[in-house]
């Protein structure tokens, strides 16, 4: 599996054909970010960002399905890188759990993301989708097909007797759930990096499940 469009470490590797692709492509994502939060999602057509690029909409549709697809292409890319290094990761002792391996791989995802301007664009990304429903359903439907993906990965690497196993959804499901909450305290205070963001949330989520259910008005005993 080749590398995502937005890592980083990609155009280096490329020939110039490929790289051009990849900077108008990357052209596309900054003038719609810039343009949807000038004006607003729903004041820009298609027609004006293609014109404002100086491509057609043949080219537009080679490199996205929609406005909400180029919208959300920082993240979205964050999660295509995931889904390569899960492809390639050392899986690490037979008896790693599936949710460390999940971690361990978001974790170094997120650290060949975020150089450059990839986490600006990111945060202008998560402003628009909170205030432009069909942006957020668009991202439903790419977390859906994103998390099947890696399923059908760890499928294929991992020794799983039982194709229906919950557990494997759940283990991811329950890592995508704490990134999404490292992305909101991250946006609320970016100072700090978003990987450490990502470690808290990973380590909350450790602790979840013993997390205490204590009635307002209960003592709780001491020690």
């Amino acid at each position: 599996m080749t590398s995502a469009p937005g890592s980083p470490d990609v155009s280096a590797q490329l020939p110039l054909r490929e790289r051009k692709k990849l900077r108008t492509r990357q052209l596309l994502v900054d003038t719609s970010l810039d343009l949807f939060t000038e004006r607003g999602f729903g004041k820009v057509t298609l027609d004006e960002l293609c014109d404002a690029v100086e491509v057609s909409k043949r080219t537009f549709f080679r490199y996205f399905t929609s406005k909400e697809d180029v919208a959300m292409a920082p993240t979205q890319d964050l999660w295509l890188t995931f889904l390569d290094v899960l492809e390639t990761a050392d899986l690490g002792p037979a008896d790693r759990p599936v949710l460390l391996l999940a971690q361990d791989t978001l974790l170094t995802t997120v650290d060949r993301m975020t150089t450059g301007d990839w986490a600006h664009r990111v945060l202008l990304s998560r402003n628009l989708a909170g205030r432009t429903p069909s942006m957020d359903a668009h991202g439903l439907h790419f977390c859906d097909r994103t998390t099947r993906t890696a399923m059908d990965i760890l499928h294929r690497r991992l020794d799983i007797p039982d194709p229906a196993d919950p557990r494997l959804r759940l283990a991811i499901d329950m890592v995508v759930a704490a990134f999404h909450c490292a992305l909101t305290t991250w946006a609320a205070t970016p100072a700090d990096p978003l990987s450490t963001h990502t470690r808290r949330a990973f380590t909350a989520l450790a602790a979840a499940a013993t997390f205490p259910a204590t009635p307002r008005g209960t003592e709780v005993p001491a020690g």
